[in-house]
C-alpha cells in the first residue's frame, strides 16, 4: 500500500466530521493487521473516524493526524469483524405449523434485542448477522440483516439499504425437515413441486402487477407473501436455503434456474460430492464446520474437509454458526478445523468474513479493512486460527461494544452464573448492577 498523504487524510477527516459531528480520530497502531483484501501487515495501523475506516497500511505510511487518539495493540491482532450468515439468536420464532410455505413471515416481527446471544455474539468477535427462522419449512419467513450495535430496538441494528429498506432475504429448506403429516409435504418430490406451484403464483402476481401499471382498479388484492416471492424473483432478496444431501442440494440448483432467483446453500454437509456443479452454477455455500459427530441423519457425511474442496473447485464460501448448533463464542474455530483439513488460510479467515459479506450483498460496507468501509473489527490475543486465542474488544462502526477486560463483558465470554440473563431480575430493596 502507498504512503497515505497527510492532506488526503484530513480531507477524509473533514468530511467524516461534518457528517458526524466533532470526533476526534483513533489510531489503533503496532497492530498485526488481517486485512482479508491483500496480505497481511506485520506491523501496521489503522485510524477510523465517524465510523469509517479512513486508513490502514504499514505503519510506516500511514500519516496520523493530530489530534488523533492513539491506541497501541502491540502484540495482538486486528482484523475485521466476523460475519455470520445463519444465526438464530434473539428469541426467534418464525413460521408455524399451518402450512409448509409462509414467506408472508418476518423474523423482524419476532426478536428480542435484549437476548443475551447477542452479548455472546459480540464476545466470539461477530459484528453482522443474518438473523434467520427455523428450517422445518419449504419457506418459513424473511430473514433480516443486523449490526450487533448496542440497541434499544430492533430498528437500531437493521441494516438498510440506500432507499431505506430494512436488507434481509428469504429462508427456505429442503431435506428432512419439512417432511410431515400433511399439509406439509411427505416426499422430497412432493416438496419440490409445493415450491414450484408457489413461485408459479409469484409470477403471475408480478404480471399483474405491471399490467395495472399502478391502475387501483386493475391491481391485485395485495398479498405480503407473494410480494416477497417477488423480490426474490426480482433479485431483491436473496434466497438463503437449507440443504444437506447432494440431492437436494442438486434440486436446489434447478429450481434457482428454472426461477432465475439467487440463492446462497447452507450447511451443505454433501457439497464436497458436487462441487463442481455448485462451481457451474455459480451458487455461493456457507457451511456449517462441527467437530462432534451426531445430529441428523442427512448429515451423517458433513466432512471438515468441505471447504478446502468447495474452495479448490472455485465456489464462494463462507461459514456459519447455525447457533447453537455451533456457540457464537467459538465461531473462529470453524476457520481453524476447515484449515487444518486443507483450506487455505486466507480462505478461511475470508469465509468468517469478506465472502460472508458478499452473500449478504454487504461486501462495499464491511467484511475487510478498507478505506471507506465501516469500522467493524475485531481486537485478539494472537493469530485467529489458535485454540488459545481469546476475542478483546469488539469494535461496531468505530465504537466498542466488547471489551473482555471488563467484568460484566468477560461473564458473558467465560459463561457461569448470570451469562444467560437478559437483564438482571427486579426485587425489592435489592441493589442492582447497571443493565444498560
Amino acid at each position: 500500500m502507498g504512503r497515505i498523504r497527510i492532506g488526503t487524510v484530513a480531507m477524509v477527516i473533514a468530511l467524516a466530521t461534518c457528517a458526524h459531528g466533532q470526533e476526534a480520530p483513533r489510531a489503533f497502531v503496532n497492530a498485526s493487521l488481517i486485512p482479508i483484501q491483500g496480505d497481511e501487515i506485520a506491523d501496521g495501523t489503522m485510524v477510523v473516524l465517524g465510523g469509517k475506516i479512513i486508513a490502514v497500511g504499514p505503519s510506516v505510511s500511514i500519516a496520523i493526524p493530530e489530534g488523533t487518539e492513539v491506541i497501541d495493540v502491540a502484540g495482538k491482532v486486528l482484523m475485521p469483524g466476523l460475519i455470520c450468515t445463519h444465526n438464530h439468536i434473539g428469541g426467534i420464532g418464525g413460521a408455524d405449523s399451518s402450512g409448509p410455505i409462509q414467506p408472508d413471515v418476518r423474523i423482524y416481527d419476532s426478536i428480542n434485542i435484549h437476548d443475551s446471544g447477542f452479548r455472546r455474539a459480540v464476545a466470539g468477535g461477530l459484528t453482522t448477522l443474518n438473523l434467520m427462522p427455523g428450517s422445518g419449512h419449504l419457506n418459513s419467513g424473511q430473514t433480516v440483516y443486523v449490526k450487533l450495535r448496542k440497541a434499544r430496538t430492533i430498528e437500531d441494528m437493521a441494516i438498510r439499504d440506500d432507499t431505506g429498506w430494512i436488507m434481509g432475504g428469504l429462508k427456505m429448506a429442503n431435506g428432512t425437515n419439512s417432511q410431515r403429516a400433511a399439509p406439509f409435504p411427505g416426499t422430497r418430490g412432493k416438496s419440490a413441486a409445493l415450491v414450484r406451484e408457489r413461485f408459479v403464483k409469484a409470477i403471475e402476481y408480478r404480471e399483474k402487477l405491471a399490467k395495472a401499471a399502478g391502475d387501483a382498479e386493475k391491481t391485485p388484492a395485495r398479498d405480503i407473501g407473494l410480494e416477497a416471492l417477488v423480490e426474490v424473483l426480482q433479485h431483491k432478496r436473496i434466497v438463503h436455503h437449507h440443504t444437506h444431501r447432494h440431492d437436494d442440494i442438486m434440486t436446489v440448483l434447478r429450481l434457482a434456474k428454472e426461477f432465475d432467483f439467487r440463492v446462497v446453500l447452507h450447511h451443505v454437509s454433501e457439497g464436497w460430492k458436487v462441487a463442481d456443479e455448485i462451481a457451474a452454477a455459480g451458487v455461493p455455500c456457507s457451511a456449517i464446520v462441527i467437530d462432534s459427530p451426531g445430529g441428523k441423519l442427512e448429515a451423517r457425511e458433513l466432512f471438515l474437509e468441505t471447504g478446502g474442496i468447495l474452495e479448490r473447485a472455485g465456489v464462494l464460501t463462507a461459514f456459519h454458526t447455525d447457533d447453537w448448533i455451533t456457540d457464537s463464542r467459538v465461531f473462529l474455530r470453524s476457520a481453524a478445523l476447515a484449515v487444518r483439513a486443507g483450506m487455505s488460510r486466507e480462505g478461511g479467515l475470508k469465509a468468517l468474513t469478506l465472502a460472508g459479506a458478499e452473500m449478504l450483498d454487504l461486501d462495499d460496507r464491511i467484511g475487510s479493512l478498507e478505506v471507506g468501509k465501516d469500522a467493524d473489527f475485531i481486537i485478539l490475543s494472537g493469530d485467529p486460527l489458535s485454540v488459545y486465542t481469546k476475542v478483546l474488544e469488539t469494535w461496531i462502526e468505530g465504537r466498542r461494544v466488547f471489551d473482555r477486560s471488563d467484568a460484566k463483558d468477560r461473564l458473558y465470554a467465560v459463561g457461569g452464573y448470570g451469562a444467560g440473563h437478559n437483564q438482571v431480575p427486579y426485587m425489592c430493596c435489592f441493589e442492582h448492577a447497571e443493565t444498560n
